[in-house]
């Protein structure tokens, strides 16, 4: 939180503001560099404006910028730069200006006809009759409604996006990535330019179609007369490949040569479409009262190919005999009446019927209903029988008019919905209209309701004018090979002909002109860092490598050769655009983000979502794999953006629905604690940092990644002393010394930094308010403090363990790691070695959940598990193992077990010395307190009544019973510098302890006594005498006489003491080769006048070993055996 309000006061437009690298979104408001300083201090005089001068400079008087104001317009963060790097590009930028100068189109000429251009293609003359014949007139209108619904919901939800705001150059792709953020946008806009390539292939083929079938047969390189079946197929084919490459390369050659030629051809051939469409109604029209003669030849029920005989007849009367005609001879062996003929031409008639027969004929009612074929089906004429032996072999099919791919609903809902693509023409131009936010959603509706009409009516009358075999005939090669539609029109079928032909010449154009302009505003968006060469072009700004890659995509669509095969496949591109443009709609309006404001009032989140359900339907029902294959394409885009991408901030959606998610995740983790399968350590980590403001301890992050296999919540703390005033900017510094750390160590999570008037408090600060609600950390990890017995660093082991009682009173786990400098980088890996627990205490199973989280990572990865737990007196250790193998085999954890006695033994000489020692180090700090003279008086008192010898009895012969009910707890440190300890002879041990008196709580360190010299020795006699026991010891006798010093002893600390060392001992001789041992750690003294005494219990417990993790749990179970 205090990070994000320090990026906020920077980004103002300062030149220290951080983000992508992009300028800020230029602004009237702030920072205005319009008037001198001179010119805004004369703004406050004489204008009784002085109580508001101090904020001169970041706010001006409102009355000095309104002229700014009425002409202000805030680009997105990128498009501005995109249109800066344009006008750069180009020879002379001056000159560019004025060209943009003049946003004069209106609704008409500006959004309404381009979008009629767009909209209607070559779908709507080259197969939409094949469509009603084949899917019926119900089946068609519900496919023509439900694409035209998709569009209209569509165009609902990119008006208002449209209108909320300014849409520069890219359209759709500004729409959704500034909506939706780069991710989507990166994904989408790709999608979106692989549609329009595709569109672009699939024009040029309907183009070449128009020119092989009906325009020009002859100029087929494949010569397909005489061929049938697949031969005649893969001939069709290929002169589509080597024709359609031929017009694609003269189409990618006039567009680098000159777009404005394009576009100024533009209204011819929108003109060419308008009135193409106008011969069709008015051939409709005419149809009532006198149809076009376009007979059609049917042989029982089967449609002949017109092409090769003159009359549909068998024979005919001439000069009063029966002669046979061409169809005989096509059909027999010779031309004489009793010549061998074709069984079913010999079985059934021939008729022929009106392949028009007009609106008045009512053959809409055999249209209604649909007729889908197998490849390779005869066009059957319905309500005519015919006699065949179904067993006999089919001859001369290709005489027949056939079925040339097999047809069923869902190809035709793909085939014909690239018809009601093209709604974002308007958009596109935003940058050229008068008034944008008015003729945007006023002119793609108002086109896609007039479109939408035509192709509806277009349903009704097809069905209601032509014969169905007509209908269903797809190249019309049984009227004589005329364009179905054209067979309609009036005055001629050669109107529809030249008229498509150069309306689908143009659509090409079109697309090939815009896709690469889109790639290329993808590219200068850089957030796809692989395109960026896309993004340069010729000095005038062209996109010439674009253009390139355009023109080989577009190559891949024109080898498929099939405008059936394309059409779905730019179906899901264009769908998975719409899908997106209605997601980021509803999206912007359920999360009420205060920058949707769109002047288009018409619109509903559920309005979209309908859309979006309709596209994504769509998307399964075209083609379920062409949709995964889309979806799959997208995904990769956006996974590669989000992971090399260039990170934007373009206040988009996403980051609105990922706040609205975390606030009911966190409400929902409000709801109770986690069960104990979801519980994972949720790690607070503790740092100290140094004068630089550096961390002290790198390796606590090394260990925090090490540890996070369980993922889960990482929150990395610190405290600076001061006030937030004063030390903002060293709270700022530590910020960013702890991102910067996290991010090397690769740690996920959040950084925090408190300011406060002491560590003590900052450390509380950060135990009790770290998290947010139900996302609160439950565990601390701290390291140990190395140097507590030294003076300087007094207050912070106090704070070492006012931070454990916290945790303990909070409910909370802790870990402590002791020699955190000796633990692995996370680079490091172990080959071999053990991680050690000894379990001592129960702590709801964190001894068992630490070790298997560390091995998830791969430093740790290949060291085996080994869990010793402690047996006393009287426990059965042969069953405890058996016991703890079942128990560890029920939690599915792989680990050595060890059982290991610890007998009862008598509590040596060598405790109670380690005991002396450390209570007079107490009594020493006790002192630092008095004057100066007290303190040394009270010094020398104690060392001079600890001074001398102690003879003894031999220890070993000592006998002495402890009952210990207290479970020692454990630490890993150095060994302490202050104290060193020889051992003789076993007959004779010496203990020589070098005391440093300096009062680790003085602040100035001052304090200083000699240092004094304890030696005691003991013979190997023994001395018997009980020492009178204390309740709360258990039983402990002591057989040999006290000396007068280990009288006065706190029994507890001794039987702590003879605790941590019997444990000790084990532990160094089962654990000393160890890669890491983890061990309980014992709560802290009730009272605080023991704290010292506590610190040397854990030193003495972990004396000796390398790294040691101390584990204190939470109070709670966090390992369960339950699935």
């Amino acid at each position: 939180m205090l990070n994000n309000m320090t990026d906020t006061e920077e980004g103002e437009g300062g030149p220290n503001s951080q983000g992508d690298g992009n300028p800020k979104e230029s602004s009237p408001f702030i920072n205005s560099s319009s008037a001198s300083d001179v010119e805004k201090s004369q703004q406050y005089d004489g204008k009784n404006m002085a109580l508001f001068e101090e904020e001169m400079d970041n706010s001006p008087m409102v009355s000095s910028i309104l002229s700014s104001l009425a002409n202000y317009s805030n680009l997105p963060q990128g498009s501005k730069e995109h249109e800066e790097a344009e006008n750069e590009e180009g020879a002379a930028p001056s000159k560019k200006k004025p060209a943009v100068k003049a946003p004069s189109l209106g609704t008409l000429m500006g959004v309404y006809l381009p979008c009629i251009q767009n909209i209607f293609g070559v779908i709507l003359f080259l197969r939409m009759t094949w469509m009603v014949g084949i899917g019926g007139v119900f089946g068609s209108f519900i496919i023509v409604f439900m694409c035209c619904s998709t569009t209209m919901l569509t165009a609902i939800s990119m008006s208002a996006i449209a209108t909320n705001g300014v849409v520069p150059a890219g359209g759709s792709y500004y729409m959704i990535s500034r909506s939706l953020g780069p991710e989507f946008g990166g994904a989408v806009g790709i999608c979106f330019y692989l549609g329009t390539t595709f569109a672009g292939a699939m024009y040029i083929l309907g183009a070449i179609e128009l020119l092989l079938i009906y325009i020009l047969p002859q100029a087929a390189i494949f010569k397909m007369e005489g061929l049938e079946g697949a031969d005649m197929e893969a001939a069709m084919l290929n002169n589509m490949r080597v024709y359609g490459t031929i017009v694609l390369s003269f189409m990618a050659t006039v567009v680098f040569v000159g777009v404005k030629y394009v576009n100024k051809l533009a209204l011819v051939f929108l003109a060419c479409v308008i009135l193409s469409i106008l011969a069709v109604y008015a051939g409709v029209i005419k149809t009532a009262f006198e149809p076009p003669v376009f007979p059609v030849c049917i042989l029982g029920n089967r449609t002949l190919i017109s092409k090769g005989f003159d009359v549909c007849a068998k024979v005919i009367e001439r000069d009063n005999g029966t002669v046979t005609t061409k169809l005989w001879k096509i059909f027999c062996d010779s031309e004489f009446l009793n010549a061998t003929c074709d069984e079913y031409f010999a079985n059934n008639n021939v008729s022929e019927i009106q392949g028009i027969p007009g609106v008045s004929s009512g053959i809409l009612a055999e249209n209604l209903f649909g007729y889908y074929l197998e490849k390779g089906d005869f066009l059957e004429k319905r309500g005519i029988s015919a006699m065949q032996d179904p067993d006999a072999p089919i001859t001369n099919s290709n005489r027949y008019v056939l079925a040339d791919i097999t047809s069923f609903f869902t190809l035709l809902v793909g085939i014909y919905f690239p018809s009601v693509t093209g709604i974002m023409a308007g958009s596109n131009r935003s940058g050229d209209l008068r008034d944008a936010q008015k003729s945007i959603p006023i002119g793609t509706i108002a086109a896609i309701t007039t479109t939408s009409i035509v192709y509806m009516s277009a349903v009704v009358l097809f069905g209601a004018c032509i014969e169905g075999v007509v209908l269903r005939d797809k190249f019309g090669e049984g009227v004589d090979g005329n364009l179905v539609i054209g067979t309609l029109a009036w005055p001629s079928p050669w109107v529809i002909v030249i008229g498509s032909f150069f309306s689908t010449c143009g659509a090409g154009l079109q697309s090939l002109t815009g896709a690469p302009r889109l790639l290329q505003a993808i590219s200068r968006d850089s957030v796809i860092p692989f395109l960026k060469v896309f993004g340069h072009g010729k000095a005038n700004g062209e996109p010439t490598w674009a253009l390139l890659l355009t023109a080989s995509i577009c190559e891949i669509g024109i080898i498929i050769a099939s405008l059936d095969a394309v059409a779905p496949i730019l179906s899901m591109f264009f769908l998975m655009c719409y899908m997106f443009v209605n997601l980021a709609c509803a999206l912007q309006t359920l999360l009420r983000t205060p920058n949707w404001r769109p002047r288009f009032k018409f619109y509903h989140w559920a309005l979209s979502f309908l859309g979006m359900s309709l596209c994504l339907s769509l998307m399964f029902i075209c083609s379920w794999y062409y949709a995964i294959v889309a979806m799959v394409i997208a995904t990769c885009i956006y996974k590669y953006i989000e992971f090399a991408g260039a990170e934007k901030e373009w206040g988009d959606g996403i980051r609105g629905i990922s706040l609205s998610a975390a606030r009911f995740a966190l409400m929902r983790l409000e709801e109770g604690p986690p069960h104990t399968k979801n519980w994972r350590p949720q790690i607070m980590v503790l740092v100290s940092m140094d004068s630089e403001q550096n961390v002290e301890q790198p390796r606590l992050l090394s260990l925090t990644n090490q540890l996070k296999a369980g993922k889960g919540l990482t929150i990395v703390g610190t405290s600076v002393v001061g006030t937030f005033l004063n030390n903002h900017a060293e709270a700022q510094k530590a910020d960013q010394s702890l991102r910067k750390l996290m991010e090397t160590e690769k740690v996920k999570g959040f950084s925090q930094v408190v300011i406060s008037s002491n560590l003590r408090d900052g450390t509380s600060h950060l135990i009790q308010v770290g998290g947010l609600g139900g996302l609160k950390h439950n565990t601390v990890l701290v390291s140990w403090p190395r140097t507590w017995k030294q003076a300087e660093d007094n207050l912070r082991f106090r704070n070492f363990i006012e931070v454990v009682r916290e945790t303990t009173a909070a409910s909370m786990a802790l870990l402590v790691p002791k020699n955190i400098a000796a633990y692995p980088s996370n680079g490091e890996r172990f080959t071999e070695g053990h991680i050690d627990v000894w379990w001592i205490v129960h702590d709801g199973g964190m001894l068992m959940l630490l070790p298997f989280l560390l091995r998830q990572h791969k430093v740790w990865r290949k060291c085996k598990m080994r869990i010793f737990t402690v047996a006393q007196m009287d426990d059965n250790s042969i069953q405890m193992k058996k016991d703890l193998i079942t128990f560890l085999y029920h939690l599915r954890i792989d680990a050595e077990v060890e059982v290991v006695e610890m007998h009862d033994s008598d509590i040596s000489a060598y405790t109670y010395e380690k005991t002396l020692v450390m209570e007079q180090r107490s009594q020493i700090l006790k002192q630092m307190h008095l004057t100066k003279n007290e303190m040394e008086r009270e010094i020398q008192s104690i060392t001079d009544s600890s001074r001398g010898s102690i003879r003894r009895k031999n220890p070993s012969n000592l006998q002495s019973q402890q009952s210990s009910e207290e479970p020692a707890g454990v630490s890993v440190e150095e060994k302490p510098e202050e104290e060193s300890v020889a051992v003789s002879r076993p007959k004779q041990v010496q203990l020589i302890h070098n005391k440093n008196p300096t009062s680790p709580t003085t602040p100035a360190g001052s304090a200083a006594t000699p240092g004094s010299e304890v030696q005691m020795t003991w013979t190997d006699k023994a001395e018997t005498q009980a020492a009178a026991g204390h309740p709360e010891q258990g039983g402990v006798k002591d057989i040999f006489n006290m000396k007068p010093e280990w009288e006065s002893l706190n029994q507890s600390n001794v039987r702590r003491m003879h605790t941590a060392l019997r444990l000790n001992e084990v532990i160094m001789k089962k654990s000393k080769e160890a890669k890491l041992v983890l061990l309980n750690m014992p709560g802290p003294p009730k009272n605080r006048m023991g704290e010292e005494n506590y610190m040397e219990f854990l030193e003495v417990l972990t004396e000796g070993l390398n790294r040691v993790l101390l584990v204190r749990g939470g109070g709670r179970e966090v390992i369960t055996i339950y699935s």
